[in-house]
């Protein structure tokens, strides 16, 4: 009980229904009237996130630095590159990215980088006015990706490579990925699930043997 009492004190909830599948641009439009005039954090929740520091505590440390808005971006295999925003990046300090452009799910041939966006991003509200001013792109969608392109010529836009494991639970193997090592993180469930997985495993192999 007490669990549930202090998960509901954390914050101030405020939800809005996407009423069309329109792209994250125009899910982000939506919740305009909550943000008003201060930067805001965007969590996609198909991208799971494991890392000691936690990766929009990366982010927030970034933006501090830079006052500038910033994603967050790992790098992928070449072959994936088409799966995701890639960014072109032009200045690195460490692990942080200036980008000079970025392009929404490229080809192999278009991708300027093997650098994607991760489902994580810290905003200037400024964002808003571009993204209603910019034209539907890629699935008929207005795509964020499109409204970040004009924050690299209007203000300046940063990419932080993110420290820890990513997991796309979007993809059904990946959400089995995630719930495997998530709960093998935990000190409550390890050792009674580390012992389960270790009896499939090993039924698994005695039916293979037996076949």
């Amino acid at each position: 009980l007490k669990e549930v009492q202090t998960i509901s004190s954390m914050a101030s909830i405020h939800y809005i229904r996407q009423k069309e599948p329109l792209g994250l641009g125009h899910a982000i439009l939506c919740a305009e009237q909550f943000i008003g005039d201060e930067p805001f954090a965007v969590l996609l929740g198909d991208d799971i996130k494991t890392s000691e520091e936690p990766a929009l505590k990366q982010m927030i440390q970034a933006y501090e630095t830079t006052n500038q808005s910033v994603i967050g971006v790992q790098k992928v295999d070449v072959e994936e590159v088409s799966k995701y925003g890639i960014i072109q990046p032009k200045n690195k300090s460490g692990s942080l990215h200036e980008v000079n452009d970025l392009i929404e799910k490229p080809s192999i041939e278009q991708a300027p980088s093997t650098i994607a966006v991760m489902g994580r991003y810290i905003l200037n509200p400024s964002i808003f006015s571009y993204l209603k001013t910019i034209e539907r792109g890629v699935g008929n969608e207005l795509q964020l990706t499109d409204a970040l392109r004009v924050v690299c010529e209007k203000e300046r836009l940063f990419a932080l490579e993110l420290e820890g494991q990513r997991f796309d639970i979007g993809d059904k193997v990946g959400y089995m990925k995630a719930m495997v090592e998530v709960a093998l993180k935990r000190r409550d469930l390890r050792h009674t699930f580390l012992s389960y997985l270790e009896g499939i495993v090993e039924k698994e192999r005695a039916n293979n043997f037996s076949h």
